[in-house]
Protein backbone atom coordinates (compact mmCIF):
# COMPACT_ATOMS: atom_id res chain seq x y z
CA UNK A 1 0.00 0.00 0.00
CA UNK A 2 2.89 2.73 0.19
CA UNK A 3 3.14 2.59 -3.22
CA UNK A 4 -0.58 3.52 -3.52
CA UNK A 5 -1.18 7.29 -5.19
CA UNK A 6 -2.84 9.90 -2.83
CA UNK A 7 -2.07 13.34 -3.85
CA UNK A 8 -2.53 15.84 -7.14
CA UNK A 9 1.20 15.80 -7.52
CA UNK A 10 1.32 11.79 -7.54
CA UNK A 11 -1.36 11.60 -9.99
CA UNK A 12 0.01 14.27 -12.06
CA UNK A 13 3.70 12.23 -11.95
CA UNK A 14 2.30 9.12 -12.58
CA UNK A 15 0.36 10.91 -16.06
CA UNK A 16 -2.97 9.80 -14.54
CA UNK A 17 -4.21 13.90 -14.15
CA UNK A 18 -2.68 16.50 -16.79
CA UNK A 19 -2.22 19.53 -14.75
CA UNK A 20 -2.23 18.92 -10.61
CA UNK A 21 -2.62 22.57 -10.05
CA UNK A 22 -6.23 23.53 -11.50
CA UNK A 23 -7.79 24.87 -8.89
CA UNK A 24 -11.25 22.76 -9.02
CA UNK A 25 -9.19 19.97 -8.66
CA UNK A 26 -7.10 21.34 -5.09
CA UNK A 27 -10.86 21.91 -3.85
CA UNK A 28 -11.89 18.75 -4.17
CA UNK A 29 -8.54 16.78 -3.11
CA UNK A 30 -9.06 19.54 0.26
CA UNK A 31 -12.72 17.80 1.00
CA UNK A 32 -12.32 14.16 -0.32
CA UNK A 33 -9.89 11.18 0.14
CA UNK A 34 -7.42 10.00 -2.71
CA UNK A 35 -6.44 6.89 -3.53
CA UNK A 36 -5.25 4.55 -6.11
CA UNK A 37 -3.42 1.54 -5.55
CA UNK A 38 -0.94 0.50 -8.37
CA UNK A 39 -3.14 -2.74 -9.62
CA UNK A 40 -5.58 -0.22 -10.48
CA UNK A 41 -3.25 2.68 -12.13
CA UNK A 42 -1.96 -0.11 -14.38
CA UNK A 43 -5.99 -0.85 -15.34
CA UNK A 44 -6.02 2.93 -16.85
CA UNK A 45 -5.93 4.83 -19.85
CA UNK A 46 -3.26 7.16 -18.99
CA UNK A 47 -5.31 10.36 -18.25
CA UNK A 48 -8.18 9.34 -20.52
CA UNK A 49 -11.07 10.44 -18.42
CA UNK A 50 -13.46 8.38 -20.21
CA UNK A 51 -12.01 5.09 -19.28
CA UNK A 52 -14.04 3.49 -16.97
CA UNK A 53 -11.46 2.79 -14.23
CA UNK A 54 -10.12 5.94 -14.26
CA UNK A 55 -13.71 7.68 -14.11
CA UNK A 56 -14.29 5.50 -10.71
CA UNK A 57 -10.77 6.65 -9.25
CA UNK A 58 -9.57 10.08 -10.20
CA UNK A 59 -10.63 13.51 -8.93
CA UNK A 60 -13.07 15.42 -11.29
CA UNK A 61 -14.56 19.11 -11.40
CA UNK A 62 -17.98 17.83 -10.99
CA UNK A 63 -17.91 16.39 -7.41
CA UNK A 64 -17.58 20.01 -6.30
CA UNK A 65 -21.28 20.15 -7.77
CA UNK A 66 -24.03 19.00 -5.10
CA UNK A 67 -27.65 18.82 -5.60
CA UNK A 68 -30.12 19.54 -3.89
CA UNK A 69 -30.93 16.03 -2.91
CA UNK A 70 -27.57 14.96 -2.11
CA UNK A 71 -26.83 14.26 1.58
CA UNK A 72 -23.45 13.31 3.75
CA UNK A 73 -25.12 10.65 5.32
CA UNK A 74 -27.54 9.53 2.23
CA UNK A 75 -28.31 5.78 3.41
CA UNK A 76 -29.50 7.15 7.27
CA UNK A 77 -26.59 5.10 8.63
CA UNK A 78 -26.84 7.83 12.05
CA UNK A 79 -29.95 7.56 12.38
CA UNK A 80 -29.44 3.28 13.39
CA UNK A 81 -26.20 4.32 15.27
CA UNK A 82 -26.92 2.54 18.76
CA UNK A 83 -23.02 2.33 19.61
CA UNK A 84 -20.74 3.60 17.82
CA UNK A 85 -19.64 2.20 14.96
CA UNK A 86 -22.51 -0.62 14.60
CA UNK A 87 -25.74 -0.07 12.61
CA UNK A 88 -28.84 -1.93 13.04
CA UNK A 89 -31.08 -0.94 9.92
CA UNK A 90 -32.77 -4.86 9.92
CA UNK A 91 -33.96 -6.78 12.42
CA UNK A 92 -31.72 -9.75 11.98
CA UNK A 93 -28.31 -8.42 10.83
CA UNK A 94 -25.83 -5.03 11.87
CA UNK A 95 -23.28 -3.37 10.61
CA UNK A 96 -19.26 -3.17 11.82
CA UNK A 97 -17.80 -0.12 10.71
CA UNK A 98 -14.77 -1.54 11.57
CA UNK A 99 -12.43 0.74 9.98
CA UNK A 100 -12.90 4.16 8.39
CA UNK A 101 -10.28 3.97 5.93
CA UNK A 102 -9.81 1.73 2.32
CA UNK A 103 -7.37 1.21 0.07
CA UNK A 104 -9.19 3.29 -2.57
CA UNK A 105 -11.08 5.89 -2.68
CA UNK A 106 -13.86 5.72 -5.02
CA UNK A 107 -15.25 9.31 -6.51
CA UNK A 108 -18.68 8.01 -5.87
CA UNK A 109 -18.61 6.82 -2.13
CA UNK A 110 -21.71 6.94 -0.37
CA UNK A 111 -19.95 7.37 2.83
CA UNK A 112 -17.29 9.56 1.62
CA UNK A 113 -17.76 12.37 4.34
CA UNK A 114 -17.13 9.48 6.87
CA UNK A 115 -13.36 8.12 5.62
CA UNK A 116 -10.27 9.02 4.13
CA UNK A 117 -7.19 10.11 6.11
CA UNK A 118 -8.26 12.41 9.35
CA UNK A 119 -10.59 9.96 10.31
CA UNK A 120 -10.31 7.45 13.01
CA UNK A 121 -8.74 4.30 10.82
CA UNK A 122 -9.80 1.60 13.21
CA UNK A 123 -12.78 1.40 15.86
CA UNK A 124 -11.15 1.99 19.15
CA UNK A 125 -11.10 -0.92 21.93
CA UNK A 126 -13.57 0.28 23.70
CA UNK A 127 -16.38 1.19 20.96
CA UNK A 128 -15.73 -2.71 19.72
CA UNK A 129 -16.26 -3.97 23.55
CA UNK A 130 -19.71 -2.04 22.97
CA UNK A 131 -20.45 -3.12 19.46
CA UNK A 132 -19.85 -7.04 20.37
CA UNK A 133 -21.88 -6.64 23.94
CA UNK A 134 -24.39 -5.36 21.87
CA UNK A 135 -25.00 -8.23 19.30
CA UNK A 136 -24.24 -10.62 22.43
CA UNK A 137 -27.38 -9.12 24.02
CA UNK A 138 -29.17 -8.81 20.98
CA UNK A 139 -30.00 -12.81 20.05
CA UNK A 140 -31.93 -11.47 16.47
CA UNK A 141 -29.14 -10.67 15.24
CA UNK A 142 -28.25 -13.86 12.62
CA UNK A 143 -26.11 -11.67 9.89
CA UNK A 144 -23.03 -9.11 11.30
CA UNK A 145 -21.62 -7.51 8.32
CA UNK A 146 -17.84 -6.19 8.56
CA UNK A 147 -17.58 -2.71 6.25
CA UNK A 148 -15.88 0.67 6.91
CA UNK A 149 -13.81 1.78 5.40
CA UNK A 150 -12.92 -1.49 3.99
CA UNK A 151 -12.46 -4.26 6.89
CA UNK A 152 -9.65 -5.76 4.75
CA UNK A 153 -7.53 -3.47 5.55
CA UNK A 154 -6.64 -4.73 9.15
CA UNK A 155 -3.91 -7.19 9.84
CA UNK A 156 -4.59 -10.72 9.37
CA UNK A 157 -4.03 -10.87 13.59
CA UNK A 158 -6.99 -8.13 13.81
CA UNK A 159 -9.43 -9.89 11.24
CA UNK A 160 -8.69 -13.35 13.19
CA UNK A 161 -9.22 -11.83 16.49
CA UNK A 162 -12.78 -10.33 15.30
CA UNK A 163 -13.86 -12.95 13.52
CA UNK A 164 -13.27 -15.25 16.53
CA UNK A 165 -14.90 -12.91 18.46
CA UNK A 166 -18.15 -13.41 16.44
CA UNK A 167 -17.70 -16.99 16.42
CA UNK A 168 -18.20 -17.26 19.73
CA UNK A 169 -21.10 -15.69 19.57
CA UNK A 170 -24.07 -18.87 19.53
CA UNK A 171 -27.22 -16.63 17.48
CA UNK A 172 -24.60 -15.24 15.17
CA UNK A 173 -24.46 -17.67 11.95
CA UNK A 174 -23.46 -15.30 9.07
CA UNK A 175 -20.28 -13.20 9.30
CA UNK A 176 -19.79 -11.14 6.06
CA UNK A 177 -17.43 -8.72 4.94
CA UNK A 178 -17.53 -5.81 2.01
CA UNK A 179 -14.38 -5.15 0.32
CA UNK A 180 -13.35 -3.78 -2.57
CA UNK A 181 -9.47 -5.22 -1.78
CA UNK A 182 -9.86 -8.10 -4.39
CA UNK A 183 -9.63 -5.58 -7.00
CA UNK A 184 -7.42 -2.67 -5.22
CA UNK A 185 -5.00 -4.92 -4.03
CA UNK A 186 -5.13 -8.61 -4.96
CA UNK A 187 -1.68 -9.47 -3.52
CA UNK A 188 -2.73 -8.78 0.17
CA UNK A 189 -5.42 -11.64 0.18
CA UNK A 190 -2.87 -14.11 1.01
CA UNK A 191 -4.19 -17.94 2.05
CA UNK A 192 -3.40 -16.30 5.33
CA UNK A 193 -5.50 -13.85 5.40
CA UNK A 194 -8.20 -15.41 3.94
CA UNK A 195 -7.72 -18.65 7.10
CA UNK A 196 -8.04 -15.15 9.00
CA UNK A 197 -11.41 -14.02 7.80
CA UNK A 198 -12.81 -17.74 7.49
CA UNK A 199 -14.75 -20.08 10.27
CA UNK A 200 -15.20 -23.71 10.63
CA UNK A 201 -17.87 -22.40 13.05
CA UNK A 202 -20.12 -19.66 10.97
CA UNK A 203 -20.88 -19.71 7.27
CA UNK A 204 -18.68 -16.34 5.98
CA UNK A 205 -19.35 -14.76 3.06
CA UNK A 206 -17.23 -12.26 1.46
CA UNK A 207 -18.82 -9.12 -0.96
CA UNK A 208 -16.72 -7.98 -3.67
CA UNK A 209 -16.88 -4.82 -4.65
CA UNK A 210 -16.29 -4.12 -9.23
CA UNK A 211 -18.30 -2.23 -11.42
CA UNK A 212 -16.19 -3.15 -14.40
CA UNK A 213 -14.58 -6.48 -16.17
CA UNK A 214 -11.41 -5.09 -16.53
CA UNK A 215 -11.15 -4.69 -12.66
CA UNK A 216 -11.17 -8.18 -12.39
CA UNK A 217 -7.56 -9.30 -13.94
CA UNK A 218 -6.06 -12.78 -13.98
CA UNK A 219 -4.61 -11.54 -10.01
CA UNK A 220 -7.74 -10.05 -8.81
CA UNK A 221 -9.85 -13.56 -9.74
CA UNK A 222 -6.66 -15.73 -8.27
CA UNK A 223 -7.28 -13.72 -5.14
CA UNK A 224 -10.79 -14.48 -5.48
CA UNK A 225 -9.96 -18.22 -5.39
CA UNK A 226 -7.65 -17.97 -2.42
CA UNK A 227 -10.83 -17.16 -0.39
CA UNK A 228 -13.16 -19.41 -1.75
CA UNK A 229 -10.63 -22.39 -1.23
CA UNK A 230 -10.71 -21.25 2.52
CA UNK A 231 -14.32 -21.94 2.21
CA UNK A 232 -15.55 -18.90 1.75
CA UNK A 233 -18.55 -17.75 -0.49
CA UNK A 234 -18.12 -15.06 -3.10
CA UNK A 235 -21.24 -12.56 -3.85
CA UNK A 236 -20.41 -9.31 -5.39
CA UNK A 237 -22.04 -5.93 -5.32
CA UNK A 238 -21.60 -2.82 -7.98
CA UNK A 239 -22.98 0.56 -8.72
CA UNK A 240 -24.63 1.69 -11.53
CA UNK A 241 -22.64 4.79 -12.75
CA UNK A 242 -22.68 6.72 -16.07
CA UNK A 243 -19.83 6.22 -18.18
CA UNK A 244 -18.66 3.11 -16.57
CA UNK A 245 -20.77 0.42 -16.86
CA UNK A 246 -24.59 2.21 -17.74
CA UNK A 247 -24.67 0.40 -21.16
CA UNK A 248 -25.66 -3.42 -21.66
CA UNK A 249 -23.15 -5.05 -23.27
CA UNK A 250 -20.70 -3.63 -20.28
CA UNK A 251 -22.86 -4.44 -17.53
CA UNK A 252 -23.49 -7.76 -19.44
CA UNK A 253 -19.74 -8.70 -19.43
CA UNK A 254 -19.15 -7.53 -15.87
CA UNK A 255 -22.02 -10.10 -14.53
CA UNK A 256 -20.86 -12.69 -17.04
CA UNK A 257 -17.00 -12.42 -15.59
CA UNK A 258 -17.99 -12.17 -12.30
CA UNK A 259 -19.88 -15.50 -12.58
CA UNK A 260 -16.97 -17.06 -14.53
CA UNK A 261 -14.74 -16.25 -12.02
CA UNK A 262 -16.98 -18.03 -8.95
CA UNK A 263 -18.35 -14.81 -7.31
CA UNK A 264 -22.31 -14.74 -7.42
CA UNK A 265 -23.95 -11.70 -8.57
CA UNK A 266 -25.73 -10.40 -5.42
CA UNK A 267 -26.84 -6.58 -5.57
CA UNK A 268 -26.87 -3.82 -8.28
CA UNK A 269 -26.89 -0.09 -6.68
CA UNK A 270 -28.58 2.99 -8.13
CA UNK A 271 -26.38 5.55 -6.83
CA UNK A 272 -26.99 6.90 -3.20
CA UNK A 273 -27.51 10.84 -2.68
CA UNK A 274 -24.08 11.14 -1.83
CA UNK A 275 -22.33 14.93 -2.52
CA UNK A 276 -20.79 15.67 -5.56
CA UNK A 277 -22.07 12.41 -6.98
CA UNK A 278 -23.78 13.56 -9.58
CA UNK A 279 -22.41 12.93 -12.90
CA UNK A 280 -22.52 9.33 -12.36
CA UNK A 281 -26.12 9.09 -11.47
CA UNK A 282 -28.20 7.20 -14.50
CA UNK A 283 -31.81 7.99 -14.30
CA UNK A 284 -34.31 5.00 -13.08
CA UNK A 285 -35.69 4.46 -16.21
CA UNK A 286 -33.03 4.21 -18.19
CA UNK A 287 -31.70 2.03 -15.10
CA UNK A 288 -34.95 -0.63 -15.06
CA UNK A 289 -34.72 -0.63 -18.83
CA UNK A 290 -30.97 -1.94 -18.70
CA UNK A 291 -31.57 -4.40 -15.75
CA UNK A 292 -35.21 -6.16 -17.46
CA UNK A 293 -32.45 -6.82 -20.75
CA UNK A 294 -30.04 -8.24 -18.52
CA UNK A 295 -32.75 -10.26 -17.39
CA UNK A 296 -34.34 -11.12 -20.82
CA UNK A 297 -31.05 -12.09 -22.18
CA UNK A 298 -28.48 -13.31 -19.42
CA UNK A 299 -28.03 -16.72 -17.04
CA UNK A 300 -29.98 -16.94 -14.01
CA UNK A 301 -26.48 -16.82 -12.57
CA UNK A 302 -25.88 -13.63 -13.97
CA UNK A 303 -28.57 -11.16 -12.48
CA UNK A 304 -27.63 -8.88 -9.29
CA UNK A 305 -31.12 -7.79 -7.51
CA UNK A 306 -31.20 -3.81 -8.87
CA UNK A 307 -32.24 -2.31 -5.09
CA UNK A 308 -32.65 1.76 -4.27
CA UNK A 309 -31.68 2.55 -0.25
CA UNK A 310 -34.22 4.97 0.22
CA UNK A 311 -32.60 7.71 1.68
CA UNK A 312 -32.63 8.36 5.41
CA UNK A 313 -32.62 5.06 5.87
CA UNK A 314 -35.89 3.67 5.77
CA UNK A 315 -34.43 0.23 4.21
CA UNK A 316 -34.05 -0.84 0.36
CA UNK A 317 -35.91 -1.19 -2.18
CA UNK A 318 -36.76 -3.69 -5.33
CA UNK A 319 -36.29 -1.46 -8.01
CA UNK A 320 -35.89 -3.96 -11.61
CA UNK A 321 -39.19 -3.26 -13.51
CA UNK A 322 -42.52 -6.14 -12.73
CA UNK A 323 -42.66 -8.81 -15.14
CA UNK A 324 -46.26 -9.48 -13.27
CA UNK A 325 -49.22 -7.00 -13.54
CA UNK A 326 -53.04 -7.23 -12.02
CA UNK A 327 -55.80 -6.97 -13.80
CA UNK A 328 -59.53 -7.45 -13.28
CA UNK A 329 -59.67 -11.38 -13.47
CA UNK A 330 -56.21 -12.36 -12.82
CA UNK A 331 -52.96 -11.10 -13.72
CA UNK A 332 -50.55 -10.61 -16.88
CA UNK A 333 -47.11 -11.85 -17.35
CA UNK A 334 -44.48 -10.36 -19.36
CA UNK A 335 -41.99 -12.50 -21.63
CA UNK A 336 -39.03 -12.27 -22.59
CA UNK A 337 -40.07 -11.15 -26.18
CA UNK A 338 -42.28 -7.87 -24.30
CA UNK A 339 -44.99 -9.48 -24.95
CA UNK A 340 -47.94 -9.89 -21.83
CA UNK A 341 -49.95 -12.89 -21.27
CA UNK A 342 -52.64 -13.74 -19.13
CA UNK A 343 -52.19 -15.80 -16.62
CA UNK A 344 -54.65 -17.65 -14.18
Amino acid sequence: MTRTLKTLTALADADLLGEADDAALRAVAARYAIGVTPALTELMNGADRADPIHRQFIPSAGELITTPEERADPIGDHAHEPVPGLIHRYPDRVLLKIVSVCPVYCRFCFRREMVGPGKETTMSASDLTAALDYIRSNSGIWEVILTGGDPFMLSPARARAITEALEAIEHVKIIRWHTRMPVADPSRITDDYAAAVSSAKKAVYVAVHTNHAKELTAESVASCRRLHRAGITLVSQSVLLRGVNDDFDTMADLMRTLVASGIKPYYLHQLDYAPGTSHFRVPLREAQALVQRLRDELSGLCQPTFVIDIPGGVSKAVASLNDIAPVDDGHKVRGRDGAWRDYD
